[in-house]
């Protein structure tokens, strides 16, 4: 590897493939790298067992889970979201549930 990083420019990846080989990304956030693509299993948020009571907002490590002005839970945004399961664990009313990535293969045009 010809291109050396120095300390600060590993501080901060843009993306996963940014993080140089045996590397360690450190103060990176799920705000600032596209967690997404890490993930192996999908969140499926159900808006009507969904009672709002922001436990997964509030463990969420990645920052993906929704909320409207109200406070209200909207979502999960799957940019972010890295499929840890956190969210479908703690949901009292499972109103989240998670699936394969390889279920949504065909609708992204996948093999």
């Amino acid at each position: 590897m010809t291109d050396k990083m120095n300390s600060a420019a590993m501080a901060k990846p843009k993306k996963w493939r940014d993080v140089p080989m045996a590397g360690v990304a450190f103060g990176a956030t799920a705000e600032a790298v596209e967690t997404g693509q890490w993930r192996s299993i999908r969140p499926l948020w159900d808006s009507e067992k969904c009672i709002s009571c922001l436990i997964c907002w509030n463990q969420c490590p990645d920052r993906a889970v929704t909320t409207d002005e109200s406070g209200k839970v909207t979502g999960i945004d799957e940019f972010y979201c890295k499929g840890c399961g956190i969210c479908a664990h703690l949901c009292p009313k499972d109103a989240i549930e998670m699936k394969p990535e390889t279920d949504f293969a065909a609708a992204r045009g996948d093999r």
